[in-house]
């Protein structure tokens, strides 16, 4: 019974974050403008260079250009760039409204989980889907002839999604002993960028920077899902994606129920 009602808690809570981004049309609007500019930007600078590599990263210039669109389609669905709930959670260390969360009947890692889920599922449909079509119809994008693909793909976005959760849920507990976690957020956002493969694929990445970055955490947020999607990974590379999003997702909730633990005992409140 106890298990049953707090499914509908979290389930509530991942419903209400749904529901209160969709509230924010003109940010979801300007969020799919700002995402298909940047997506012709990225779209024709691939072009120029896989022109003169044609293959490069092992990838032909349909399934470059598709990269770039599902980049684009993942940005704010798993926080590559930031803009995430982990500012959130910052301010409401910093001001003190986190001792309200730690009073609540409710796991507070699971409860900012749900609400991350919510939202990502929101951007996914409010923010994705648009790019990617825009992509499809302004240029030859390389898409998947398997059907099956297609869950495979989403089953891949929800785990690089926890994987996602999982890193910012650390950045914003830093706060806890930053007390200002500005610096440890542009971190984030520059080695989410980067090793994410937001920028280029990681698989172009040369020698052992290369290795290093697909054996990083951020790789399961847009290179793993946008493989998938372009099925490059698919029978027993599939399972091995998934258990590799699966493992970093375990290992950094577990890293983030360590350091939940340490600072709710610690419980340092600035300015309130």
């Amino acid at each position: 019974m106890r298990l049953t009602t707090e499914a509908r808690l979290y389930a509530t809570v991942l419903t209400g974050a749904f529901r209160r981004h969709a509230t924010y049309r003109v940010a979801t609007a300007a969020g799919v403008f700002t995402n298909t500019v940047f997506g012709f930007i990225l779209a024709f600078t691939y072009m120029a260079l896989w022109d003169e590599r044609p293959r490069l990263g092992g990838y032909d210039m349909a399934e470059a250009l598709a990269y770039v669109w599902i980049g684009q389609a993942l940005l704010a669905v798993c926080s590559l760039m930031g803009g995430g709930f982990a500012d959130e959670l910052i301010e409401r260390i910093k001001s003190g409204d986190i001792a309200v969360d730690l009073y609540r009947p409710a796991d507070l890692q699971l409860w900012w989980l749900a609400g991350a889920l919510g939202r990502a599922a929101f951007q996914l449909l409010g923010r994705g889907v648009v790019p990617l079509l825009v992509g499809a119809l302004a240029f030859d994008l390389a898409l998947p002839e398997d059907w099956l693909t297609w869950p495979a793909f989403l089953l891949s976005v929800l785990l690089g999604t926890v994987v996602s959760f999982g890193i910012w849920f650390l950045v914003g507990l830093s706060a806890f002993w930053l007390m200002d976690g500005t610096g440890v957020v542009q971190v984030a956002w520059l080695a989410g960028t980067f090793f994410s493969g937001m920028l280029l694929p990681l698989h172009v990445f040369p020698g052992a920077l290369g290795e290093v970055a697909r054996a990083l955490p951020w790789a399961s947020m847009l290179q793993i899902p946008a493989d998938v999607f372009l099925e490059k990974r698919t029978g027993w590379a599939l399972w091995e994606a998934y258990g590799f999003q699966t493992a970093w997702a375990l290992v950094l909730l577990a890293a983030g129920r360590a350091l939940q633990a340490a600072a709710t005992r610690r419980v340092v409140v600035q300015g309130g």
